[in-house]
């Protein structure tokens, strides 16, 4: 929502991967990393794609464990035991044989996302947030988790609960 009151989630879509009484965790889907393909990062750590991925960007996945990187893509793909169902048709895997795999070594998966860092929440905190309206929820589909017009990725959440961004404020009134 608007007003969040912290820059680090103005507009940001989070897609919640875990979520259970001790704790949630979610990946912000639409902040790419200024600067960074994911063909860059695969170099970085010394995976050499053998398919051009360098239109691909890394995003920032959220502010915890920035230097940890995660892959979500859809479950044609998946590296038993690392990779987790975190939604139908969507798992999420954090080890080096997705990188191989998204470089194109391996059977790669039909769509996919690198994230570095995530977003957290403890026990209860996220419940709170979404009984004070901090966050709206949308069902995910994949053309919004994996597709590249992050710009518009909020705008695009939005109209799936059927909100126009321009009706939001962070205001709040008394009729």
């Amino acid at each position: 929502m608007p007003g969040i009151g912290d820059p680090r989630f103005e507009r940001a879509v989070v897609f919640v991967c875990a979520h259970d009484d001790e704790h949630a965790m979610g990946l912000l889907i639409n902040r790419p990393v200024e600067g960074l393909s994911v063909s860059q990062l695969l170099g970085r750590l010394g995976v050499k794609p053998s398919v051009d991925r360098s239109g691909d960007r890394v995003l920032l996945g959220g502010p915890v464990e920035g230097e940890r990187g995660f892959v979500l893509h859809t479950d044609d793909h998946a590296c038993a035991p690392s990779s987790i169902e975190v939604a139908q048709g969507i798992a999420l895997t954090a080890t080096r044989d997705v990188l191989e795999a998204i470089a194109g070594h391996n059977s790669q998966p039909r769509r996919s996302l690198m994230a570095l860092g995530y977003a957290g929440w403890g026990a209860g905190q996220l419940e709170n947030e979404l009984r004070e309206n901090v966050w709206l929820t949308c069902e995910a589909d994949e053309d919004l988790v994996f597709g590249d017009d992050h710009e518009h990725k909020w705008s695009r959440a939005l109209g799936k609960i059927g909100v126009a961004a321009e009706h939001l404020s962070a205001q709040a009134g008394r009729a």
